[in-house]
C-alpha cells in the first residue's frame, strides 16, 4: 500500500471539509448582506468588523440551544434524517477538480479529492441520495406539515433530476468523457455555456430546485408549512439541515464552473499569456474561487427577486417545459457532434429555447384571458 497516497487522500480531504465548514459560514453571511444591499437597508454589521464575526455568533447560539423532540417521533430515523441530508452535500464536491495536476514532492498531486473516471454519474447518483434525508425528516416527524414538505422535496427533485441528468449527458458528448478533469480540458479553447448555451440555463435553473433554493423552496414554504420538513428540528439537528443547503449550494455552484465555465480554466483570450493556467498553476483555485463566487451572487440574487412558484406550476414546468427542452438540446448537440459542425449547436438551441419562451407566454396569455 502507498501510505503517501493515504496521506494524501487524508490531507485533501481535511481541507475540503474546512473548506466547506468555512464557507457554509461566511455564505450565510455573504447572503445577507447581498439581500441588504438590493433591499437597501443594512444587514448583519454588529458582530466585528463588519459583521465578519456573525457566523460564529449564529454557531455558538445553534450549539447552546435547547434540542426540543416531541414525543410522538419515530426516535432513531429522526436523529439520523439531518446526517443523511449533510453527507452527500460534502462529498458530492469530491470529484471537483480546483486546479491542474501539480508537481510536488517528487510526486503528481490531483487538486480534487477523488480523481473517478464516471465523474458525471457520481455527481447524479450522490445528489439524487440527500432527498432521501428530507422525506425522512418529514415522515419520522410525526407531523402533517412536516410531511407534506417531505413529500413535495421527493417529488420536486424527481421532476428536476431527469432535466439535470440530460444536461449531464450535453456535457458529456460534448466532452467526449465524464471525467471530471477531462471535462475542464475540453474547455480549453471555448466555454460549454457558449457552445450550449440553453443547457447551461436548464442545469442552473435545474440546481435551484434540488438544493430547494427560492424560487422552488416549497418544502420549507414559511407561509404555507410553518418550514415544512424541518418544523420539528431545533439546535443542532435543524442546523444540520441549514448546514446541508448552504453546502449544496457551494458543491453545485463547483460543479456548474467545472461542466459549463471551464472550471479552473481561464478565460480562452487569456490563453498562453501570463495569466494562463498551464503558466501559472496557482491561479486554477483562483479562476475556481471566482467563478464560484460568482455563481453563489446570482443564487442570492434570484431569491431577492423572484416570488415563490405556486406548486402545480412548479410542477409542470418541470415536466412540461424543462424535459421536452432538454431533450431537444440533447438531439441538437448530438446532431451537431455528429455533423463535425459545432457552430449549429448554438444557434439551433437558442432558436428551440425562443420558441419554448414564446409557448410558455402565449399559454400564459390564453390564462389570463380566461379569467
Amino acid at each position: 500500500m502507498d501510505w503517501w497516497l493515504v496521506l494524501e487522500w487524508l490531507i485533501k480531504s481535511v481541507v475540503l471539509v474546512l473548506i466547506l465548514l468555512t464557507g457554509f459560514a461566511y455564505l450565510t453571511l455573504f447572503e445577507r448582506r447581498v439581500l441588504a444591499f438590493m433591499q437597501v437597508r443594512i444587514g448583519p454589521n454588529r458582530a466585528g468588523w463588519q459583521g465578519l464575526l456573525q457566523p460564529i455568533a449564529d454557531a455558538v447560539k445553534l450549539i447552546f440551544k435547547e434540542e426540543l423532540t416531541p414525543g410522538s417521533v419515530i426516535q432513531p430515523i429522526f436523529a439520523l434524517a439531518p446526517i443523511i441530508t449533510v453527507v452527500p452535500a460534502v462529498v458530492i464536491a469530491a470529484i471537483v477538480p480546483w486546479g491542474p495536476d501539480v508537481e510536488m514532492f517528487g510526486r503528481t498531486i490531483k487538486l480534487s479529492v477523488a480523481d473517478i473516471n464516471l465523474g458525471t454519474l457520481y455527481i447524479a447518483a450522490v445528489a439524487s441520495i440527500a432527498v432521501y434525508g428530507i422525506v425522512l425528516a418529514g415522515w419520522s416527524s410525526n407531523n402533517k406539515y412536516a410531511m407534506m414538505g417531505g413529500m413535495r422535496s421527493s417529488a420536486q427533485v424527481i421532476s428536476y433530476e431527469l432535466s439535470l441528468a440530460l444536461c449531464f449527458v450535453l456535457v458529456t458528448v460534448l466532452a467526449g468523457s465524464m471525467h471530471a478533469a477531462e471535462i475542464v480540458e475540453a474547455q480549453r479553447d471555448v466555454w460549454f455555456i457558449f457552445i450550449q448555451p440553453v443547457g447551461g440555463i436548464i442545469f442552473l435553473v435545474a440546481t435551484l430546485a434540488e438544493v430547494n433554493r427560492a424560487p422552488f423552496d416549497m418544502p420549507e414554504a414559511e407561509q404555507e408549512l410553518t418550514a415544512g420538513y424541518h418544523s420539528e428540528y431545533a439546535g443542532m439537528k435543524f442546523a444540520l439541515f441549514f448546514m446541508a443547503e448552504y453546502i449544496k449550494m457551494i458543491a453545485i455552484s463547483a460543479i456548474a464552473a467545472m461542466l459549463f465555465f471551464g472550471g479552473y480554466r481561464e478565460f480562452p483570450l487569456l490563453a498562453n499569456t501570463w495569466f494562463s493556467v498551464d503558466v501559472n498553476w496557482w491561479l486554477g483555485p483562483i479562476y475556481m474561487f471566482a467563478k464560484v463566487l460568482v455563481l453563489l451572487f446570482f443564487m442570492v440574487w434570484i431569491r431577492a427577486t423572484l416570488p415563490r412558484m405556486r406548486y402545480d406550476r412548479l410542477m409542470s414546468f418541470g415536466w412540461k417545459v424543462m424535459l421536452p427542452l432538454a431533450l431537444a438540446l440533447v438531439f441538437v448537440t448530438a446532431v451537431g457532434i455528429l455533423a463535425d459542425l459545432l457552430w449549429i449547436i448554438p444557434v439551433l438551441s437558442l432558436a428551440i429555447g425562443f420558441v419554448f419562451v414564446m409557448l410558455i407566454n402565449r399559454s400564459l396569455t390564453m390564462k389570463a384571458k380566461r379569467r
